[in-house]
This record gives structure tokens, C-alpha cells and sequence, in this order.
């Protein structure tokens, strides 16, 4: 008897759905553009909404804590707790963009002493941090697409770039967001 995959398995990814994942992130990394370079801070005295770094930094923290359950679960094989502990990184990791935003339409961009000794490391954390979740983007949309239609194959497939890319965009948020609050 011939080895028949699943149906789903043999679905093809629409190209269209991948273009709009794309398009979306693109819009969105044009939207924190225009409010790093552009966009004048609402708050710029910081008398709202102080705690949102602090917040983005826990919601970041709680996306790797997430990321590692999900990725134990899933070379353990149990692919609904794998489900469940992805489908939380993408939530905090959802909220956490909804809050950076906010955070930065309200306070802007949060400057570094570049005479503090941690000035080179900092911005080359931040630079790389910066490229890498601009990638991060489409690539956990795409991922989550083709696992939420049940294309298995090609879910596995991008998700071994996804993971090591997100996981690192989760950590090196919380390790920014310490160096600043250490050298404010």
C-alpha cells in the first residue's frame, strides 16, 4: 500500500496569503519608522503610561518563557501543549507590539548614554535586535498561517528559522530594556 499523507499535507500555500503576511509587516515596520524618525511624542514629559517599558520588557519575557516550553514540548512530541505554549508567544508577543507602539507614540524613541562603557555593546545589541525582529515579523505570521491550515510540512520547514529567530528578538528586548533602566 502506497504512503498517502495526510490531505492537509498536500496543500498548496496560496502566494496571496503569503504577499498580504508580508505587506502587513511591512506596514507595520513602516509605522515604528514613522514613529522613531518622524512622529513628535504625545507625552514627552512621560507622565503617562510610565510603566510601559517595564511592561514590554515582562510581555517580551513571557514570549521566551513560552518559546522554550513550546519548543521541549514539541521535540517531546506533544503537540498540543507545543499548540497551546506557541499560541501564547504569540500572544504576549502580540501585545507587546501593541504596547511598543503606544509606548512610542507617547514618549518616543528612549535615547542611551553613548558615554556609559556599555555604549558599544548596547548598540550593536539594539541594531542586530532591530533587523532581526523586522524578519521576525513575517516569518512567525507565515508560520502560524501555515500551522493554522494545516500545512504541517512547510510549518516545520520555516518554523526552524522562525523559533531561533523570535526566541532571540524575546531575550535581547528584556536585555535592552535592562541596559536602559540601569543607565538612565
Amino acid at each position: 500500500m502506497p504512503h498517502v499523507l495526510p490531505k492537509s499535507a498536500n496543500l498548496r500555500t496560496p502566494p496571496r496569503a503569503i504577499l498580504s503576511i508580508i505587506a502587513l509587516s511591512a506596514a507595520a515596520s513602516a509605522l515604528i519608522c514613522w514613529l522613531v524618525y518622524f512622529h513628535t511624542p504625545t507625552d514627552v514629559a512621560g507622565t503617562q503610561l510610565r510603566s510601559l517599558p517595564l511592561v514590554n520588557a515582562v510581555l517580551n519575557l513571557l514570549a521566551t518563557i513560552a518559546l522554550v516550553t513550546g519548543f521541549r514540548e514539541i521535540l517531546h512530541r506533544r503537540i498540543h501543549h507545543h499548540r497551546a505554549s506557541m499560541s501564547f508567544a504569540f500572544l504576549f508577543s502580540s501585545i507587546f507590539l501593541v504596547s511598543y507602539l503606544v509606548n512610542f507614540t507617547l514618549h518616543g524613541e528612549t535615547h542611551f548614554n553613548r558615554f556609559n562603557h556599555w555604549w558599544p555593546f548596547y548598540w550593536k545589541l539594539l541594531a542586530s535586535h532591530i533587523v532581526l525582529s523586522t524578519i521576525a515579523l513575517p516569518l512567525i505570521l507565515i508560520t502560524f498561517f501555515l500551522s493554522l491550515t494545516g500545512r504541517f510540512p512547510a510549518h516545520k520547514k520555516i518554523a526552524r528559522w522562525t523559533f531561533p529567530i523570535w526566541l532571540y528578538v524575546s531575550v535581547t528586548g528584556v536585555i535592552v530594556y535592562v541596559m536602559q533602566a540601569a543607565c538612565r
